[in-house]
């Protein structure tokens, strides 16, 4: 009898001890990934010129595949994110207006390999019942106040591309770090006519008229996921959703081709 009551300890105590040893194993859960983690926000950095676009894409794209995944943008001049991003501001996403300061960022080693997701066509705008009396690129400018990008924006790099190619020199009244900057004045009346991109002529609808222009001048848009990205796997994601058909499809619906 004593002898069972023994080994029936003996057993409850092996037992108890597998118990605390599969406890110890079992009770702490390994730390999530962090792309894992909930909830949590994608940074973008991206050209002035998509504050209209990428916004939808990601409310209508990305997010509702990416549940509890937010996307925080920053619009600026391509040339000042790039800036931004040498200076060491976290982001996930550089898209850039240009294949240009794209390059910048690559050269620095700032981004992984770039694709291309759209194209944008420059145009020229002026106020509502023209008031200038601007009528394309020829003498009618020499006398308006035209505001235009600085040569460093893609706008401007390419404004000028497309002035030089028509022959005519200009003294703008104002050079503006992004696109959306000479929109803005041209809709207030600020200046006679302005060059922006045919996306932002249309964000701005009857505020402003388009002037067609005999020359033509195209950038062609990159992205690419930031090199220091603690989401890259998002951030490939967020590039996929802008490169899918829905995602193209809301970029043509603001003006924006395929490339």
């Amino acid at each position: 009898m004593r002898t069972n009551m023994k080994k029936t300890a003996k057993i409850f105590a092996t037992l108890a001890a597998a118990s605390m040893m599969l406890a110890a194993c079992s009770g702490s859960p390994a730390p999530a990934d962090k792309e894992g983690a909930e909830p949590q926000t994608l940074t973008v950095f991206a050209a002035a010129s998509l504050n209209k676009v990428f916004p939808q894409i990601a409310e209508e794209v990305f997010e509702p595949a990416n549940e509890g995944v937010k996307v925080s943008f920053s619009f600026e001049g391509s040339s000042t994110l790039v800036d931004q991003l040498k200076n060491g501001a976290p982001a996930d996403v550089f898209a850039s207006a240009d294949t240009r300061n794209m390059d910048k960022a690559t050269d620095a080693d700032l981004v992984e390999v770039p694709e291309p997701f759209a194209l944008n066509t420059l145009t020229l705008i002026v106020p509502a019942g023209n008031p200038g009396g601007v009528t394309g690129l020829d003498d009618s400018l020499k006398s308006a106040k035209v505001i235009k990008c600085h040569a460093e924006v893609p706008c401007g790099n390419l404004t000028n591309k497309v002035l030089d190619e028509a022959g005519i020199e200009l003294t703008p009244v104002s050079e503006e770090q992004k696109v959306t900057d000479v929109r803005g004045k041209i809709e207030s009346g600020e200046g006679d006519a302005g060059f922006v991109y045919m996306t932002d002529a249309i964000a701005a609808g009857d505020k402003v008229e388009i002037i067609p222009i005999d020359v033509k001048g195209v950038n062609e848009y990159p992205i690419a996921v930031v090199k220091d990205s603690k989401s890259g796997k998002l951030a490939r994601k967020f590039i996929e959703a802008v490169l899918s058909d829905e995602g193209q499809e809301l970029l043509k619906q603001y003006g924006f081709a395929r490339p």
